[in-house]
């Protein structure tokens, strides 16, 4: 950074927080997924309910405690409504003007815990069941599924009319894309913090300079941006303090077209955020992931040899120790090159690949100069954390030319004290035959994932034998049978994630039952 950016980036640093942000989002990802392993939350008749449990029992008993206190300890959330609740919060300003409109005030997260933090709920179930003798506090899916819910039970009362099915269904792909094992870590999320308070930055930097720019968050902001909003006190109160006004969270734009708000956005965003702080926008593990594979909803039977204590002497079963091999993900992108010969100019691009290929990245791949091409590109890809990535930058003038090469090791970036982010300016060692009074610079950026296990795909083949009377399983994880035989391994992952015609699962063991 150039003293100028330097200054912009302290200054956003000084920007205050009134909540630990980084303990807070943990605790996001916690609850993400405890709904994720509760699917009914996301659609259906149940959600309804949610919806009308959360109005109905939820904020007026979260009314009632917050003044006087009417228990000694914190007040416990049933899951289904803090679902609701949580996607509520998330429309920060028309949360407020609900909170106001119906209760004068804006109803906080203070002192109150989530059901999956194992807190006593016993006293929370007490209040409840005097308050609404008539509706259980534990969500009851029987009674869901079997009535009909109707929507006169909403006419009944004054319930805000934000549309909070639609809220649900905006809020549910989100946990997909936070849900990779590097995002739990503390320097992830540190740097995620720290790139949050960047982001406010520029939005203010926008108001005083009356810019309009729709201002579009990577994933790892946009974590901490939620998990900001769930505190509605203090958010309010801090972007007040920042902005003037409670900033909006504006979630209904889905459309990623290219010249759509949410692109053109995006795009914006990241000029003007590497114009102010000289640094890359775009982060490993931080971007869009794409949709979220379709889950199997059903599991197999596991027979009852599973379940007792097994012989490993036994030939019925097959222990199997699958290779430790961990892979970061890279973000790698070519920003600028110097003492570039007037006849490549806007003629050349660069060739990467690891100088000794490995088990994951094997593969030569091209990517332009943003600076030549006047066009942002970047690669994303998996590799292992280890090793040299070399590049060789190549004239398209005549014929493919290799005009020179340099390398950068892997440790630079993937070590921690590199904060999982390098971008310097590396000389090309010229090939032979290419003549230069100035050696050739390539500015290279790049940024990666903490080191996770690598997935294993495991193939069992077909024999006459097999498939008479053979079943697999891989355990702890269930698995779906396909007509394939092929599932992938996730060595590293604490939940499952299936795939079309495949399932993503933990394993320790393989039995194979004849």
């Amino acid at each position: 950074m150039d003293i100028e950016k330097e200054s912009e980036w302290n200054a956003a640093q000084n920007i205050s927080i009134s909540e630990n942000l980084l303990a807070a989002a943990k605790r996001q990802q916690q609850f993400l997924a405890a709904v994720d392993r509760n699917r009914w939350l996301y659609e259906g008749q149940p959600v309804q309910w949610a919806i009308y449990r959360y109005n109905a029992c939820w904020l007026p008993l979260l009314a009632k405690h917050s003044e006087p206190q009417i228990t000694e300890g914190p007040l416990v959330v049933p899951l289904d409504c803090e679902w609701v609740w949580h996607c509520h919060r998330l429309n920060p300003v028309r949360y407020k003007s609900d909170c106001e409109e119906f209760y004068g005030k804006i109803l906080d997260n203070c002192n109150v815990m989530s059901s999956i933090q194992g807190i006593s709920k016993r006293e929370t179930e007490e209040i409840w069941n005097k308050l609404y003798p008539n509706e259980p506090y534990d969500f009851d899916m029987t009674r869901a599924s079997s009535t009909e819910f109707s929507e006169a039970i909403y006419n009944t009362q004054s319930f805000s009319k934000y549309d909070f099915t639609l809220a649900i269904e905006r809020q549910s792909p989100f946990f997909y894309q936070v849900s990779r094992p590097h995002v739990k870590s503390d320097l992830f999320l540190e740097a995620a913090v720290a790139r949050y308070k960047g982001f406010l930055h520029l939005i203010r930097r926008n108001r005083e300079r009356s810019i309009k720019q729709f201002c579009v968050p990577t994933y790892d902001i946009d974590l901490i941006w939620h998990t900001h909003q769930l505190h509605p006190a203090s958010y309010c109160k801090d972007l007040t303090e920042l902005l003037g006004k409670v900033l909006e969270h504006d979630d209904t734009d889905q459309n990623r077209a290219k010249g759509q708000k949410l692109d053109t956005g995006f795009s914006g965003t990241t000029k003007q955020w590497e114009e102010t702080f000289g640094s890359r926008y775009w982060r490993a593990g931080a971007m869009y992931r794409g949709t979220a594979p379709s889950p199997v909803t059903t599991a197999p039977c596991i027979p009852e040899i599973t379940t007792s204590k097994s012989d490993s002497t036994s030939r019925f079963e097959r222990l199997i120790d699958g290779p430790k091999t961990s892979y970061i993900e890279v973000l790698l992108e070519f920003v600028e090159i110097k003492n570039l010969p007037e006849s490549h100019k806007g003629k050349v691009s660069v060739l990467f690949s690891k100088a000794q290929p490995d088990g994951i990245f094997n593969v030569k791949r091209k990517l332009n100069i943003q600076s030549e091409s006047g066009q942002k590109q970047v690669a994303i890809f998996q590799c292992q954390p280890s090793g040299y990535l070399l590049f060789e930058l190549v004239s398209q003038s005549t014929k493919a030319k290799t005009i020179g090469s340099c390398y950068i090791s892997m440790e630079e970036f993937v070590a921690p004290i590199y904060k999982l982010s390098v971008e310097k300016w590396l000389d090309l060692a010229p090939s032979s035959g290419t003549v230069s009074s100035e050696p050739i610079s390539l500015r290279v950026a790049a940024s990666c994932t903490l080191p996770i296990p690598a997935p294993h795909v495991v193939q069992m083949l077909q024999t006459s034998r097999l498939a008479k009377r053979s079943c697999f399983f891989l355990l702890p994880g269930t698995v779906r049978f396909t007509k394939c035989w092929t599932w992938i391994i996730d060595a590293a992952g604490d939940e499952i994630i299936r795939l079309q015609m495949r399932a993503r699962v933990v394993f320790t063991r393989l039995f194979m039952i004849p």
